[in-house]
């Protein structure tokens, strides 16, 4: 492990850093004009809750900015060191932090499977007590691809996904495989909420691809529309990093349990 590694893992370090981060984003939420749609949404979103919002990999550094301050919020980070700056900084935004595996496609074709299965209980139980739980929809490592984790959790709870976009008109975007953004003050700002996907208790597996497909469609719509209208077009193309389709199904590939 390097040098700076090792300091950055160091409490006092990512207790700074976190702390810091959640400072700039409170900032960056201050200084940019908001757009929210569907209009009304306060009432549009409190019909749903709560729900599942499915949001892009690249997308959770600003997610936050769609919370109200009566809304409670839950999400997944695993317990990998280099999730605590971002725990530390979500805590401080006021959002849950739930520490564990998450429920990725392949792991959870069985509920009780070692790994995803801890993640998926912890969440499940957040819906249940009434937190809307914000869920990464993408394969791991293929950006913009649905993935079946987000899915199964939508079935096993009996809670919508509600696809949901937050960009800026001002931002840096980084070279990471998600192209995680990181937005700028003093810009105009959007959070779009798409239409809900409700994924049955009971569905065979070409339902399930029918409704992945169909949640991948409808999270691509809300980012268009979100950069529409800030005046900025989405260059995150689906296909950026290079990946086959065939490869990125592969990634994906998952079916209910």
């Amino acid at each position: 492990m390097s040098l700076l590694k090792r300091i950055s893992r160091q409490p006092a370090v990512q207790t700074a850093l976190g702390a810091l981060a959640a400072a700039y984003l409170g900032f960056v939420r201050r200084t940019n004009r908001f757009t929210v749609e569907p209009a009304g949404g306060d009432a549009w979103i409190d019909g749903h809750r709560p729900f599942i919002a499915g949001m892009w990999h690249g997308q959770h550094i600003m997610v936050s900015f769609a919370r109200r301050p009566q809304d409670r919020i839950a999400t997944i980070i695993s317990r990998n060191p280099d999730g605590n700056i971002n725990t530390i900084a979500l805590t401080r935004m006021g959002v849950r932090v739930i520490r564990a595996s998450g429920a990725r496609g392949r792991v959870v074709r069985d509920a009780r499977a070692k790994g995803g299965a801890e993640g998926l209980r912890a969440m499940l139980k957040a819906l249940k007590a009434g937190e809307i739980v914000a869920f990464s929809a993408d394969v791991p490592k293929v950006s913009r691809r649905a993935d079946a984790g987000i899915l199964t959790l939508a079935r096993f709870s009996g809670r919508p996904i509600v696809p949901v976009a937050v960009v800026t008109s001002r931002h840096i975007r980084f070279n990471s495989w998600d192209r995680a953004c990181l937005g700028l003050p003093f810009g105009r700002g959007a959070v779009v909420f798409g239409e809900p996907i409700w994924v049955p208790r009971e569905v065979e597996a070409e339902a399930f691809e029918h409704l992945r497909q169909r949640l991948e469609a409808e999270m691509n719509r809300v980012h268009d529309r979100a950069y529409a209208l800030v005046g900025r077009p989405d260059r995150v193309g689906a296909n950026w990093l290079g990946v086959s389709a065939e490869q990125a199904a592969q990634n994906s590939a998952g079916s209910p349990a």
